[in-house]
């Protein structure tokens, strides 16, 4: 796990996995993120070695755990998540 991040409901943010040291060579080629009812997915985007979701919504006081798994050009398979705590600022 990647541990935790605050956000307010309000805030509409970018959150980034960066791969590159636990890649070594090899190269993202898909990544699916998981996102539980109650936050909003806007967008994700993926490079060769990160991923990023930015996430809307959610009610303060809940702590959402988003997860992504990855799939790289060498036919490895690695998944990850943190939690995100709402808290109103």
């Amino acid at each position: 796990m990647l541990g935790s991040r605050y956000k307010d409901p309000d805030d509409v943010l970018d959150y980034t996995v960066d791969w590159s040291a636990w890649l070594g060579a090899d190269t993202i080629v898909s990544a699916t993120w998981t996102v539980p009812a109650g936050i909003t997915q806007d967008l994700v985007t993926t490079t060769t070695t990160t991923t990023t979701i930015w996430l809307s919504g959610g009610t303060s006081g809940t702590n959402y755990t988003i997860g992504v798994r990855i799939v790289t050009a060498d036919g490895r398979t690695k998944d990850e998540s943190f939690t995100i705590r709402m808290r109103q600022s």
